[in-house]
């Protein structure tokens, strides 16, 4: 469910459209699947959903899959493709003396990872945090559970007092921003992608106006969700009244 935290941004920013959000839960977490896996598994659902809706622009709202998959789907689409990005560049230059890039495992080991902060660190340092815990407590706390702080603290404990910013880098933290906040302190500076991406969606978009008229926001499960009363209770105060299973023929 990380994607609805970049969803948000963009809704902001472009609500006059009409929105189609997939999630992958069937191969969930994407941060533990081979790049060859995640590579095959996105181009198969991207390409279904473009030709099955009449579709202006993809936002893929992971930053694990945007490390691997975008030049693939730049090529074989004629739309926009946007990807996500760790914030690392504005992490660095706001940052008095440390950044902390907190994301998925297979983030921060990916030599794009490490080029974005060889190119952008500004000499402040960065240290790196891979974890996929943080991701399984937003995925609870977006089905209704009541979030442990001590849960989150436990996977924070080694950038605590160490960071003056840090990098939400994976879409399914922004949920848990408060949360996060509180372990690290109210000093500490938290920065996401979310709002750049809305920004460039709504600059590929151009004046943003909809060719479409407005209709229903549509969700999409790749397999039957966990807990799947709860969570769409928690979907529709993102404006989604269901989920849908995706039935790829």
């Amino acid at each position: 469910m990380g994607g609805l935290s970049v969803y948000q941004e963009i809704y902001q920013l472009l609500p006059q459209h009409n929105y189609i959000y997939l999630f992958d839960n069937q191969a969930y977490p994407y941060g533990e699947l081979s790049s060859s896996v995640l590579l095959e598994r996105v181009e198969s659902l991207i390409r279904h959903i473009v030709q099955s809706h009449d579709i202006d622009i993809v936002i893929i709202a992971c930053n694990t899959a945007s490390t691997i998959v975008l030049p693939s789907l730049r090529s074989m689409l004629s739309i926009p493709v946007v990807g996500v990005v760790p914030a690392i560049k504005p992490a660095c230059l706001i940052a008095k003396y440390c950044v902390g890039l907190i994301a998925t495992p297979a983030t921060v080991k990916r030599d794009y990872t490490s080029e974005l902060i060889s190119n952008f660190s500004s000499g402040k340092e960065v240290i790196r945090l891979g974890t996929t815990e943080l991701v399984d407590i937003a995925e609870r706390k977006m089905r209704g559970e009541v979030i442990e702080i001590a849960e989150v603290q436990n996977v924070l404990q080694p950038i605590v007092n160490q960071i003056d910013v840090a990098v939400l880098g994976c879409t399914h933290f922004p949920l848990l921003r408060q949360e996060i906040q509180i372990v690290l302190g109210k000093n500490t500076l938290l920065v996401d992608s979310g709002y750049a991406i809305a920004k460039r969606v709504k600059l590929l978009l151009q004046d943003g106006a909809s060719r479409h008229c407005r209709k229903p926001l549509l969700m999409y499960a790749s397999a039957i969700p966990d807990n799947q009363v709860a969570l769409s209770r928690t979907v529709r105060q993102f404006g989604f009244n269901q989920i849908q299973q995706l039935l790829m023929t």
